[in-house]
C-alpha cells in the first residue's frame, strides 16, 4: 500500500460521516414500514423505483454537502440571507412541526421493537430517550458520530434477513433493472411513498449542517463526495433487502401488513424466528439513529436561521438554545408515544403531509443556491448538472403533490388516474 494511498484513505476516514449518517437515518421507522409494505403488497415490482430513488437521494445530498463545504454555512442560514426572514420563518415553522411528528414515529419504532422482545414501552421509551439525550449533551461531535456509525451497522441485519429467506435472485435482479408499472392508483401511490420516504427535508438541513460542524471545506470536499455516494448506495441497499425479504415471504403467501411490527411478526412462521429477530433489531437501530439525528437537525436548522450558537461540541452554557431545543423535542416526542389513546398513525399521516408541504420549496432553494456563482464560485452547478438537478426536483415536486392529494383527497386522485387512463 503506497504512502499516497494511505494518506488519501486517512483523509477520507476523517471526512466520512455526514453523508453516511444522514442517508442511513433516512431509512427510519416510517421508511422501514413503507419498504416492508411495498414488498408485501407488490413483491419485487418496486425495486426499480427504489433504484431511481437512490440516485435522486445521491443528487440531493451531494448538492447540500457541497454547498455546506464551499460556503461554510448551513442551509437555513443561506435561505435567510438570500430569500429573507419570511421564507426562513415559514420553513423553520414547518420543519419544526414535521420533525417533531417524525421523531414521535421514531420513538414509536423504539417502543415497537422492544415490545416484540417482550419489554413494555413504559420502560423502554423513557430509558432510551434519556440515553439519547445524555449521550449528545455529554459528548462532542467526534464521539457522537462514532455512536451514529455503530447504529448504522445494525442496518446490516436487514441484509442478512433478505439473504436467509432465499429469494429467487434471477427474478430479483430482473425486477431491479426493468421498470414495472401496475395500472392502479395504489401502486403509483406506493411508488411515491417509497421515493418520498427516501428524500426528506430534514435530511438536507442535517447533511449541510454536519458538513459545516465537522469543518469540511471545498479543499477536501472530494472525500465528502465519496461519503455521500457511499451513504446513498447503502441506503438503497438496505431498502432493497427490506423489500426482498417481505416480497419473498409475505407477498408470495398473500399476507398484508401495515406497520414494521406487522412485518417482523409475520416473518417468523415463514422464515423462522431469526428473521423476526433480525428485522426487529434493525428497526431498533434505525429508530434510535433517527431519534438522535432528527432533533439535532431541527436544532441546527433553527439556530442557523436565527443566529444562535450551535454545535454538538459546544458546551450547554455556550449554546443553550441549541441544546434546549434538542432536549425539548426529545422530551415531547417520548411523552407523546406514552400518551394513552394517541393515534400514532394519525401523527405519522399528518407528518407526511407537513413534510410534503416543505420538500418542494426546500428543493428549489437548494438548487438555486447551488447554482449561484456569487456564493459557490467555481463549485456552482454546471449547466448539465443543473439540468439534472432541476429535472429531479420537478419530478419530486410532482410526486409530492400527488401524494399530498392522495392523503387529503383520495377521490380526487382516483378521478385523475381514470381521466388519464391509468
Amino acid at each position: 500500500m503506497s504512502k499516497n494511498f494511505r494518506s488519501r484513505l486517512m483523509m477520507f476516514l476523517a471526512a466520512m460521516g455526514p453523508g453516511i449518517v444522514t442517508a442511513f437515518a433516512d431509512n427510519d421507522a416510517g421508511g422501514i414500514a413503507t419498504y416492508a409494505a411495498a414488498g408485501a403488497k407488490y413483491g419485487y415490482g418496486l425495486l426499480f423505483t427504489m433504484l431511481v430513488s437512490t440516485v435522486a437521494l445521491a443528487v440531493a445530498q451531494e448538492i447540500s454537502a457541497r454547498t455546506g463545504a464551499v460556503t461554510g454555512r448551513g442551509l437555513s442560514d443561506l435561505i435567510r440571507e438570500e430569500y429573507g426572514v419570511k421564507w426562513t420563518f415559514f420553513a423553520m415553522l414547518v420543519l419544526l412541526a414535521a420533525n417533531l411528528g417524525t421523531t414521535v414515529s421514531e420513538f414509536s419504532g423504539i417502543a415497537t421493537s422492544f415490545e416484540i422482545f417482550g419489554i413494555s414501552k413504559y420502560i423502554s421509551v423513557p430509558l432510551v430517550a434519556l440515553l439519547i439525550w445524555w449521550l449528545v449533551i455529554k459528548s462532542d461531535y467526534s464521539k457522537t458520530e462514532k455512536i451514529f456509525f455503530g447504529l448504522c451497522v445494525t442496518f446490516l441485519s436487514y441484509v442478512v434477513a433478505g439473504i436467509i429467506v432465499d429469494p429467487p435472485w434471477q427474478t430479483v435482479v430482473t425486477a431491479m433493472v426493468r421498470p414495472t408499472f401496475a395500472h392502479d392508483a395504489e401502486f403509483l401511490l406506493m411508488a411515491i411513498g417509497v421515493i418520498g420516504t427516501t428524500i426528506t427535508p430534514w435530511g438536507q438541513f442535517y447533511v449541510q449542517a454536519s458538513v459545516v460542524d465537522k469543518g469540511i471545506t471545498a479543499k477536501n470536499y472530494i472525500y465528502t463526495l465519496f461519503d455521500v455516494l457511499i451513504g446513498s448506495f447503502f441506503t438503497g441497499l438496505i431498502a432493497f433487502f427490506i423489500i426482498v425479504a417481505t416480497a419473498a415471504t409475505l407477498y408470495v403467501n398473500n399476507i398484508p401488513i401495515e406497520t414494521a411490527k406487522d412485518a417482523a411478526l409475520a416473518l417468523e412462521p415463514l422464515a423462522g424466528k431469526y428473521a423476526t429477530i433480525l428485522f426487529s433489531f434493525g428497526l431498533l437501530g434505525a429508530s434510535m439513529l433517527a431519534a438522535f439525528v432528527l432533533p439535532l437537525s431541527t436544532a441546527y436548522a433553527i439556530c442557523e436561521a436565527f443566529g444562535f450558537e450551535r454545535g454538538i461540541s459546544k458546551e450547554y452554557k455556550t449554546a443553550p438554545v441549541f441544546f434546549g431545543l434538542y432536549s425539548v423535542i426529545i422530551f415531547i416526542s417520548a411523552c407523546m408515544v406514552l400518551w394513552p389513546g394517541l393515534s400514532l398513525y394519525g401523527v405519522m399521516l399528518t407528518t407526511q403531509v407537513v413534510n410534503g408541504l416543505l420538500l418542494p420549496p426546500i428543493l428549489i432553494f437548494m438548487v438555486l443556491i447551488a447554482g449561484n456563482k456569487r456564493l459557490m464560485g467555481k463549485y456552482a452547478n454546471s449547466r448539465w448538472y443543473n439540468a439534472i438537478a432541476w429535472l429531479f426536483t420537478a419530478i419530486l415536486i410532482a410526486l409530492t403533490v400527488l401524494l399530498l392529494a392522495a392523503t387529503v383527497a383520495p377521490d380526487t386522485v382516483d378521478f385523475l388516474f381514470k381521466f388519464i387512463g391509468i
